[in-house]
C-alpha cells in the first residue's frame, strides 16, 4: 500500500504543477502572438520602402521577389496504355 500512496501524492504533485504552468502557457502563447504580429507589421514596412526585391527585405526575413519560384503549368498525364 505504500507504493500505491506514493504513487498518488505524486500524481496529485504533478497535477499541481500543471495547474500553475497553465497561467504561464496563456502568456507565453500571447506574447509571442503579440511578438509575431510586430514582426511581420516591420517586414511590411520595410517592403513597402525599399520594396520586395530588396537585400534588405531578404534581411529581415522576407523571400526576394526574384527568389520565388515561377509558376508553371501543369501538364495532363499521358493516358495510360492497356
Amino acid at each position: 500500500m505504500v507504493w500505491a500512496d506514493l504513487l498518488d501524492e505524486t500524481l496529485d504533485k504533478i497535477a499541481q504543477k500543471e495547474l500553475e504552468l497553465t497561467p504561464l502557457r496563456n502568456d507565453r502563447d500571447a506574447l509571442a502572438e503579440a511578438l509575431n504580429d510586430i514582426c511581420v507589421r516591420a517586414r511590411a514596412g520595410i517592403k513597402g520602402y525599399f520594396g520586395t526585391d530588396s537585400s534588405e527585405y531578404e534581411q529581415v526575413g522576407g523571400t526576394r521577389s526574384s527568389e520565388r519560384k515561377k509558376p508553371t503549368r501543369k501538364t495532363a498525364p499521358a493516358p495510360a496504355k492497356n
